[in-house]
């Protein structure tokens, strides 16, 4: 099965009202078998115009299970918690490279 990543960057302008979100996000995830890789933490632009604000990526163990997991009810209520807290919040879910064997 070929891995599946979601990636986002936001900007939280409200911590307290993110911080909801945050306690609801990883049980969603966890139950979609779903493992951060990044949350927040030190990076830096190394080429381009991209200068993100907050990165954080998630794996999956497959494309459609990260698809089943943003459609999830665990996680649209999680959403729900997330609304008013960041300016923007932008999610892009790709496909990984599969292992070689």
């Amino acid at each position: 099965m070929t891995p599946a990543y979601i990636i986002i960057d936001m900007l939280i302008t409200d911590m307290a009202q993110y911080q909801h979100y945050m306690a609801a996000a990883p049980a969603a995830v966890a139950a979609a078998g779903g493992e951060y890789l990044v949350r927040g933490g030190r990076f830096e632009a190394l080429e381009g115009q991209w200068q993100p604000n907050r990165i954080a990526m998630v794996r999956f163990p497959s494309y459609e299970i990260a698809k089943d997991f943003y459609d999830a009810q665990m996680y649209r209520a999680a959403r729900e918690k997330r609304a008013g807290a960041t300016q923007f919040f932008n999610m892009v879910l790709v496909e990984g490279v599969a292992a070689p064997v």
